[in-house]
């Protein structure tokens, strides 16, 4: 899989969002906020095809949690993202 590159991270008033641009008659009304977490999977995913399992190893090694919670959370993330059509 991977992030649309039509999608891009942005900071707005202290909070991480992430934006559609290039796209003509964008709904505004509907914005994803990233906590730290997302948006550290973002950025080192962003720009590559990854895995599950990939996306779980970036938080296995960022933050020292076991295999099974980061397979959990990061199919969370994954799934968030698919339901905005931010990852093909």
């Amino acid at each position: 899989m991977r992030i649309n590159p039509n999608y891009k991270l942005r900071e707005i008033a202290d909070e991480c969002i992430i934006i559609n641009q290039g796209t003509t008659n964008v709904d505004m009304t509907r914005i994803i906020s990233l906590n730290s977490s997302a948006k550290h999977l973002y950025q080192s995913l962003m720009n590559i095809d990854f895995t599950l399992e990939d996306a779980a190893n970036v938080l296995t090694t960022t933050y020292g949690i076991s295999l099974e919670q980061a397979m959990s959370d990061a199919n969370k993330w994954i799934q968030s993202l698919k339901d905005c059509h931010i990852i093909d």
